[in-house]
């Protein structure tokens, strides 16, 4: 495979791409991914949609009667593309760290980078110092736009000589006001369709993060797959969901499927499942992105009357359960569209809709996308047997010069980490995690970066964590705490510990079981073996 000319004049992310060899096979034959070799995705889902729809129709909506039209989100992305480029510096290829909830100001940052022809690198809001300056020694940060309320960790992070600017508030020097100079149209740059356009993160199990590649054309290809094929939205439906735009199930489902089609998108910044069925039945949302606790809670809280502007509700980041979707469907009459993605993949790749759902399964590949279930050595496995799942599509997983693009790509496959079986009809069936990744409310949290958060507490000696089975959470985090001599392990410390952690990284992380123990179980060459800390194995 050939790339094309690159627009990036800074060709860090083209110098890291890994070894078009070691790249899974793109599947990019189908009519519904063929894009032009110059295309920003910027100016496809924004200034394109515009010319079809017009820009008076709303476009973002957030809490407190905030709406954006399609030509306000438009002229702010431009002014702030003409500031990136005229006062700050930024040259395309460069890398601009997005730090903040969502909100329009974010999504226009997300835009006027792009259009700048730079690299958007959306990190969490809730993600510690320590964790951003990770971040920023895989992916040499040039500059940062930060909601003005969440700077304190990203001034302490101190990335060495990044400069930070705040957008959102009131101050002199803030975006919002400095933009204000800049004029409302923008040149934007002709960035190639195979040039990155997004780092996603992702923690692996190590708990060091991989930066996930993604080009303009994978940005527009998953719209293109699942949103086209499977969640079939129109120009009239109101988007909603709680997942924040760092994490690439959010940034589909608030951002780049709503724009694609010219629909709506509600924006919220925080909110407890009451308070998401709150928002929905205000602002009559038509598809909602969350996770299945999510959809469990609103139900459990007597929320459905509240749901019945409703036509779609979609789930990933975590198992579905057969009893949630059954009692979601109950109680609204709507299908929960189950589905599994990953931040490799860029987003959903396996799932059904409407009468092609079977309860319990996870769904069939999506139409773009094809998978199997393989052994250990990669081989197919008969329908029925449990095996590794292993996924090709249009999108596909390139890691910035890391060396586990080995481990994630096997002969052209990409290979997740989940154990599934298929039936003979398709359907892959959920079974686990094939890894020490916890999956916990929808958040992939690596155990031995929690481990390590908690041993930097002064009383602890020895830490495993692991993920423990929850009705509600699909898993908890949860640490076995060998303490130092003459320590007692009580309540208090486990909740001082949980403290700790919460302070060192982001809080959702945090393990919410504490058990302390005399010993951890480990092999005689002294490796520590978590899989004997899970309840079926000290059941048995």
């Amino acid at each position: 495979m050939t790339l094309s000319s690159s627009a990036h004049v800074d060709s860090f992310c083209r110098d890291n791409l890994p070894p078009v060899d070691a790249w899974p096979e793109l599947l990019l034959d189908s009519p519904d991914v063929q894009y032009p070799d110059r295309l920003n995705c910027a100016v496809a889902l924004l200034d394109d949609v515009i010319n079809e729809f017009g820009g008076q129709r709303e476009c973002l909506l957030a809490p407190g009667a905030v709406s954006w039209t399609y030509q306000d989100l438009l002229d702010t992305a431009n002014r702030i593309a003409g500031l990136l480029s005229t006062e700050l510096g930024v040259v395309p290829g460069n890398r601009v760290l997005l730090r903040g909830p969502n909100n329009p100001w974010l999504v226009a940052c997300w835009f006027g980078v792009l259009k700048a022809g730079a690299v958007v690198v959306a990190t969490m809001p809730m993600l510690r110092a320590e964790e951003l300056r990770s971040i920023h020694e895989v992916a040499q940060i040039d500059l940062a736009l930060c909601d003005h309320r969440f700077l304190d960790d990203l001034h302490t992070a101190a990335l060495d000589e990044v400069e930070i600017v705040a957008f959102g508030g009131p101050e002199d020097d803030d975006l919002s006001v400095r933009i204000g100079s800049q004029p409302t149209t923008h040149a934007d740059v002709d960035t190639a369709a195979d040039d990155v356009a997004l780092l996603a993160f992702t923690s692996g199990t190590t708990g060091r993060p991989k930066a996930t590649m993604h080009f303009h054309r994978d940005v527009l290809a998953i719209a293109d797959t699942f949103s086209r094929h499977v969640l079939k939205p129109n120009s009239d439906d109101v988007f909603a969901g709680t997942p924040p735009l760092a994490f690439t199930f959010g940034l589909g489902g608030a951002v780049i499927f709503p724009l694609r089609i010219g629909a709506r998108t509600l924006l919220i910044e925080k909110a407890t499942p009451v308070e998401l069925a709150g928002h929905i039945a205000e602002n009559g949302v038509s598809i909602c992105f969350t996770a299945p606790t999510a959809y469990r809670a609103m139900i459990a809280a007597g929320c459905a009357t509240r749901l019945s502007s409703l036509r779609r509700a979609v789930s990933a980041g975590e198992h579905l359960d057969e009893a949630t979707w059954r009692a979601f469907l109950e109680a609204t009459g709507v299908k929960i569209i189950d589905g599994i993605g990953a931040t490799e993949m860029l987003h959903v790749f396996i799932s059904s809709a409407d009468d092609d759902i079977r309860p319990g399964s996870t769904g069939r590949a999506v139409p773009g996308y094809r998978a199997r279930i393989v052994d250990l050595d990669g081989h197919p496995v008969e329908d029925g047997t449990p095996g590794r799942l292993a996924v090709q599509g249009p999108t596909g997983c390139r890691y910035l010069a890391d060396e586990r693009q080995q481990v994630y790509v096997e002969d052209g496959w990409n290979v997740t980490g989940d154990t599934f079986i298929r039936d003979q009809d398709g359907y892959f069936w959920y079974q686990a995690r094939s890894d020490d990744m916890i999956i916990s409310s929808g958040y992939n949290i690596a155990g031995p970066e929690v481990e390590e958060a908690v041993l930097s507490h002064g009383d602890v000696l020895e830490c495993a964590v692991i993920g423990w089975p929850d009705e509600a959470r699909g898993s908890l985090v949860t640490a076995f705490i060998v303490l130092n001599d003459g320590v007692v392990g009580d309540d208090e410390l486990a909740l001082a510990i949980k403290q700790h952690v919460k302070a060192t990284i982001a809080p959702y992380k945090y393990p919410r079981q504490i058990r302390f123990v005399t010993e951890l179980p480990r092999t005689q060459t002294g490796k520590l073996q978590r899989f004997r800390l899970r309840p079926d194995a000290v059941s048995s």
